[in-house]
């Protein structure tokens, strides 16, 4: 008999269950200890399996931080920058319109939902995957990130 294959969130939430371990054996081995997780817990559009996104859409994409023991992005200040990995590794990418707080996938804490401009995130037809980063402060030292695959959808090739 054959396991059913784990979905996105299963395979998210042990990602992250790895990046808290490799912490912890950084620490016990006389490494620095994070006070902040590697990675934060991401999902582009979280009511869509796929996450569609149009590059060229004049509307928004929600992007929601999970909370999680490691970091409460509620309890930050909200300096996020979203986009094309490419785009927001080159300190580019779109910053929030909207942010409010809910308990988006009900484990009884709270999550940050960020609302983004998608045609100015620096998405292109070949786009699979969003990149997320916080900022721990203004001049981008030390910043989180997290990424979560995405299909680009419509006609926007001319």
């Amino acid at each position: 008999m054959t396991e059913p294959m784990p979905d996105r969130r299963t395979v998210l939430r042990a990602t992250a269950g790895l990046a808290a371990a490799t912490a912890g054996l950084t620490a016990a081995t006389g490494g620095a200890l994070a006070h902040f997780p590697r990675e934060l817990d991401v999902e582009v559009k979280p009511d869509s399996e796929e996450s569609p996104i149009n590059p060229e859409s004049n509307g928004v994409t929600s992007v929601v931080v999970y909370q999680t023991a490691e970091f409460d992005p509620t309890s930050e200040d909200v300096r996020y920058r979203f986009g094309a990995p490419e785009a927001v590794a080159d300190g580019d990418g779109t910053t929030p319109v909207r942010s409010h707080t809910d308990d988006v996938n009900e484990d009884g804490s709270m999550d940050l939902v960020l609302q983004f401009r998608t045609a100015e995130a620096g998405f292109d037809d070949d786009s699979e995957t969003a990149e997320l980063r916080w900022d721990r402060d203004e001049g981008r030292e030390h910043g989180l990130s997290g990424r979560d695959t995405i299909r680009t959808v419509g006609d926007y090739r001319r």
